[in-house]
């Protein structure tokens, strides 16, 4: 059974702080607020702090208001305000390539791209960070251990970020071979690796140095009605993919229990936004909508989901990866939950606003119930209170806000979907084990 817990909501209530109305984009005011902080107490500071660092975007007050609750140490504040080199795995894919999207133009890190470029890759989707000249790629697969060694002696990063991963639920159901050796025996290679290469470095880079995993919210299982996981909520997979994913969380966690291997965890809700490849709910069901074709929707329709806009996640994965406090997890969720079927209608409402399209009508006439998956999970649901209390973060987009975007996205970009035809897939229903995608090859 999960355990869950309701969100803490003591910020929301909290009453406002006259630190919060100063103009602190002014350099008066920026000075006036440290004054107040230097003097005030740590609760005056608390609250004042969080009001900036939830509705501000700089980067200091974040920082500060961590750094007053003791989160954060010297060396993390150090990480935030310094740049650095990234590593990152998997970053040609959806949520990769938003990750690099944000460090290129957001910060002055620099970045290593690594990727083995499968069918669900699209370096196109790094758009210019790729010309920046703080960005490099490695067309290296994390099953490859040697070749893992090499980048990281070649490339000399100051940190991983590692999301290179099978993902795909209905593609473990037909195939999860291929979900064991790049989730499982990939992340063993390159906690491997990470851990001859953090023990050559010197004190101080090994200070700086941190291992940050990205996971997923369905190694908790699945919830009922009620409640939300948390951070304590035990490890009940029910798919190959997501037993791959907990595997791989539980090597993190061992290599820095035995080994001292700094490495920070985090686990995401669904994931939607640009770029993302049409086997996933979201863009097959705008892609198909846009062309009359059915919306077949799994079972009743009626299983719930909590959505994350991308680049929300990405904001998340740069502030995990320089704050978060070792050895630590953070659930990363959108608190945007909804049944798929609610989620398609409000797809076809949207589109037939954007898009109108008098010949095919109401779009919804288009939605088909189809078999169930297998052992389809029926409630995700995150409590991201950790990431909002410790780190200042929280989702910017709404479902709403998030699909409009989404799918004018798509609208505006419809030859990235016909390349995904001209290369093999056109919406095909995946996870009937035993159908002609068993043998699925890439």
């Amino acid at each position: 059974m999960t355990t869950a817990r309701e969100p803490n909501s003591n910020h929301s209530a909290s009453k406002p702080s006259r630190l919060a109305v100063l103009d602190t984009a002014s350099p008066i005011g920026q000075k006036v607020a440290k004054k107040r902080v230097n003097r005030k107490s740590r609760k005056f500071a608390d609250n004042a702090l969080l009001n900036l660092c939830i509705t501000g975007k700089d980067n200091y007050w974040r920082l500060l208001h961590s750094a007053i609750l003791g989160r954060i140490s010297t060396t993390q504040r150090t990480l935030s305000l310094s740049p650095m080199k990234i590593l990152v795995t998997g970053g040609a894919g959806f949520i990769g390539s938003a990750l690099i999207r944000h460090l290129i133009r957001e910060t002055e890190h620099e970045v290593v791209n690594i990727d083995a470029l499968t069918y669900a890759a699209n370096p196109d989707a790094l758009e210019k960070a790729a010309d920046d000249h703080r960005y490099a790629f490695e067309h290296v697969n994390i099953r490859n251990g040697e070749a893992l060694r090499r980048v990281l002696v070649k490339h000399q990063p100051d940190g991983i970020i590692h999301l290179a991963a099978e993902s795909h639920v209905d593609r473990s159901i037909d195939g999860p071979d291929d979900f064991i050796q790049t989730n499982i025996v990939g992340t063993f290679n390159l906690l491997d690796a990470a851990r001859a290469y953090y023990e050559s470095l010197d004190s101080a880079r090994r200070a700086r140095f941190r291992f940050h995993h990205v996971s997923t919210d369905e190694v908790y299982g699945s919830l009922g009605d009620e409640g939300l996981f948390t951070e304590e909520t035990p490890y009940a997979p029910n798919s190959p993919y997501s037993a791959s994913k907990a595997s791989s969380d539980h090597l993190v966690r061992a290599w820095q229990h035995t080994y001292n291997l700094p490495t920070v965890l985090s686990n995401c809700s669904n994931n939607y936004g640009p770029w993302q490849f049409p086997e996933k709910l979201i863009p097959l069901m705008i892609l198909n909508a846009l062309r009359g074709r059915p919306l077949p929707v799994y079972g009743d329709g009626q299983n719930v989901r909590d959505w994350l806009y991308v680049e929300d996640h990405a904001r998340a994965l740069h502030q995990v990866f320089e704050q978060g406090r070792i050895g630590e997890r953070y659930n990363i969720g959108g608190r945007n939950e909804a049944t798929n079927l609610d989620l398609v209608h409000t797809l076809c409402a949207t589109l037939d606003e954007l898009a109108p399209n008098p010949d095919l009508g109401a779009r919804e006439q288009l939605i088909t119930f189809v078999e169930d998956r297998k052992g389809h999970d029926r409630r995700y649901a995150i409590d991201a209170t950790k990431m909002a209390d410790e780190l200042g973060w929280q989702p910017r987009e709404t479902l709403e806000t998030g699909l409009q975007r989404t799918v004018q996205w798509y609208l505006d970009n419809p030859g990235w979907a016909e390349s995904i035809r001209d290369a093999g897939y056109d919406g095909q229903r995946l996870g009937l084990a035993g159908n002609a995608h068993a043998a699925n090859t890439r």
